[in-house]
């Protein structure tokens, strides 16, 4: 099951959904250029948009979650490069078939992260 405090990354290029774990761990390295070991969830979605992988390393292996939409597409996500950082809940939302680009989130609250020195 995918927990929500680990980073999304949407690879918004169409990917062959034949790949597997080599192929996708491949593609991690090579186009998104992060390291698929670090516990990071990696998406991945085909030609059609009615088909997705997501890719991640949990401790002492990969796991592997797609989903086959029986009717619809995912909506296009764009940005900058070939990979998307998204959050849990709005990948969460993009699964649901939530266009994230007509959607504004309100501002909330997060503990800001310091780095107090050490006495």
């Amino acid at each position: 099951m995918l927990s929500a405090p680990a980073k999304v990354y949407l690879y918004t290029q169409p990917t062959d959904m034949r790949k597997s774990f080599d192929g996708l761990i491949a593609l991690t390295r090579n186009m998104i250029k992060l390291d698929p070991l670090s516990g990071y969830y990696f998406v991945f979605v085909n030609r059609n948009r009615d088909y997705f992988k997501i890719l991640h390393y949990e401790r002492g292996g990969y796991c592997l979650w797609c989903k086959r939409l029986e009717q619809g597409r995912f909506a296009i996500v764009s940005g900058h490069g070939d990979s998307v950082e998204l959050s849990y809940t709005q990948l969460m939302m993009w699964i649901d078939g939530i266009a994230l680009e007509s959607r504004a989130q309100q501002k909330r609250y997060s503990k800001p992260s310091h780095s107090y020195p050490v006495v």
